[in-house]
């Protein structure tokens, strides 16, 4: 009879085996699962029924555990969206990037052929700087006359006057531009005081604050584009010029700006009289288009994001007026939109003052005539602290002068007559462009942009005509000098008139429509867009964004771009500078 002891040891050992195999086939080894399997069988290979119920529980368990469900992937909609965007990420700004490296490191410049014709162009403004931009200088001397030696992208001045954008940020100088031409472009920073159109020559003068010998020159020119835009018209009533700050070049935002805030601070002077403080927080804008709706925004928004906080004890008593001689701003606008408009300014507290004519200004005061409903006119006199004057285009002296030598432009009073080809009537080796122009369309930066464009195509084309032109002219007169070679040269004037047929033939220009943007405050805009045959009207905060984003891409370079939107960032985040310079 067996012990008990060794009874108990017989059914100890089954137990153990199994512990060791459940044990083994829980760990990720096979080889130490397979080495426990073989030390528990090798002790004790009497045991047939232990050693069977093993291995079916280590089939049983190996079966479950080594082969674990899938997990099901959740929302891969999301990652595949999330994965885009940071692509999108990443690519812009790798873009971004050698925008900033390619303006940074301009390749070498091919200096001028002096046998090829000379091209001066005249201003630096949307005209000149669009034909600029397209214009292949390696086909002519080009020279650039300006007295600003950079280009101001002007939609964005507005908001300069109250320190949402900083002026450098909307200022692209001009020769980083011209650097980037293929053929080196020479600059004159100078003003043109006259045109002599049978001499072929322009007079200029230095305007800098720092004089040399040398002030006043002659330069010659084979072909010349007239871009200097237009002056700040007055209309001849008294005292607009002397009592106005204007809206049309960096120096007057900064005017602007200055005066926003010696009005602000003197009316908060101590024991400053009540009637003198509404005086001084008096903001009058004249003019209803899209220069003096921005402005009044802009400056609306100044007054309800930031003085207002600043300075409390005097923030409810700040007024912001808009005068108007015709019935509705935005004239160039659709109804509806000049109605939201004129909704939202009634919301932001803006007062409107149509069909108003200015008569006269004074230092501290406007006098204006307005029309009443009834058809009756009526005298009023506005006391203001500020007045911003944002109306009307006048003729420099320069294409003054110009006109009077041209017979052809006796009858014309706005600028310089133009033909379709954008040629000034009366000459052949003369264009116009932009505000002095008078081509038929509105003085705005559209127009202007794309006649320089168009005049950008003309040259690039009438170059190419003239270098073909001229190789079939000495192929043809060498034909007959070289018999032994008549047959290839006939052939290479057969490829050259080929080449010169393919070349289209520039049509005249037509000015295409592209739409109308303006801010109207409260982080609102309207926008009149052409849209196929039609055209898209739309206001509000969508819009907002619509126009922004359509400035960012029209802004000049990547370096203008990125400083825009660092301004933006900024005023939002800190608010817009009260300091006075």
């Amino acid at each position: 009879m067996a012990s008990p002891s060794r009874a108990l040891h017989r059914l100890a050992v089954p137990q153990t085996g199994a512990v060791l195999l459940r044990q083994a086939s829980l760990s990720s080894s096979p080889r130490l699962f397979l080495q426990a399997s073989q030390r528990t069988i090798g002790a004790r290979p009497a045991f047939g029924r232990s050693q069977g119920l093993v291995s079916r529980q280590f089939r049983r368990t190996a079966s479950t555990e080594a082969r674990p469900a899938p997990k099901k992937k959740r929302f891969p909609t999301l990652r595949w969206i999330w994965r885009l965007t940071y692509l999108s990420a990443l690519g812009g700004l790798v873009y971004i990037g050698y925008g900033v490296w390619e303006d940074r490191h301009p390749e070498p410049q091919v200096e001028p052929d002096p046998t090829k014709k000379t091209l001066v162009i005249l201003g630096t403004g949307w005209g000149s700087v669009s034909l600029l931009k397209r214009l292949d200088t390696e086909n002519y001397n080009v020279i650039v006359i300006s007295p600003r030696n950079y280009f101001l992208f002007t939609p964005l001045l507005p908001s300069c006057t109250t320190g949402t954008i900083e002026h450098r940020s909307i200022m692209e100088p001009i020769r980083t531009i011209l650097r980037h031409k293929k053929a080196s472009v020479r600059y004159y920073e100078a003003e043109a005081s006259s045109i002599d159109p049978d001499r072929k020559v322009v007079k200029i003068f230095d305007t800098s604050e720092i004089r040399g010998k040398i002030t006043e020159t002659e330069v010659p020119y084979d072909m010349l584009v007239v871009g200097v835009g237009a002056e700040n018209a007055t209309f001849g009533i008294p005292g607009v010029r002397e009592n106005s700050c204007f809206l049309k070049e960096i120096g007057d935002a900064q005017k602007i700006r200055k005066r926003i805030m010696d009005c602000v601070e003197t009316a908060a002077f101590k024991d400053q009289p009540a009637e003198e403080i509404d005086r001084l927080l008096h903001m009058v804008v004249v003019g209803g288009g899209p220069t003096g709706v921005e402005f009044a925004g802009e400056l609306q928004d100044f007054i309800d994001n930031d003085i207002k906080k600043l300075v409390p004890e005097i923030s409810d008593r700040l007024r912001v007026t808009l005068i108007e001689a015709l019935p509705n701003v935005l004239p160039m606008f659709s109804k509806q939109l000049v109605e939201y408009t004129e909704s939202t300014f009634k919301e932001e507290k803006i007062n409107i003052l149509t069909k108003t004519v200015v008569k006269k200004v004074t230092d501290k005061t406007v006098e204006a005539e307005a029309t009443r409903p009834d058809g009756t006119k009526e005298t009023i006199v506005l006391p203001y602290g500020l007045l911003v004057w944002a109306t009307g285009n006048a003729v420099r002296p320069v294409i003054k002068d110009l006109m009077s030598r041209i017979p052809a432009q006796a009858n014309s009073r706005r600028g310089l007559a133009v033909n379709e080809y954008l040629v000034v009537q009366g000459t052949r080796d003369i264009w116009a462009v932009g505000d002095c122009a008078v081509a038929g369309y509105a003085p705005t930066a559209q127009v202007a942009s794309q006649e320089g464009t168009f005049l950008a195509l003309l040259f690039n084309n009438m170059a190419k005509t003239e270098a073909l032109e001229t190789k079939i002219k000495e192929l043809s007169s060498s034909l007959n000098l070289q018999p032994g070679n008549s047959a290839e040269i006939s052939q290479q004037i057969e490829l050259y008139e080929r080449q010169l047929r393919r070349m289209k033939t520039i049509k005249p220009f037509r000015y295409s429509h592209q739409g109308n943007l303006a801010y109207i405050g409260m982080d609102k805009a309207v926008a009149d867009v052409t849209w196929f045959n039609g055209n898209l009207a739309a206001g509000g905060s969508m819009t907002y964004l619509f126009w922004r984003s359509a400035y960012i891409s029209m802004c000049f370079s990547t370096r203008n771009r990125l400083l825009v939107i660092n301004d933006w960032l900024k005023s939002k985040v800190f608010g817009r500078d009260v300091s006075r310079e």
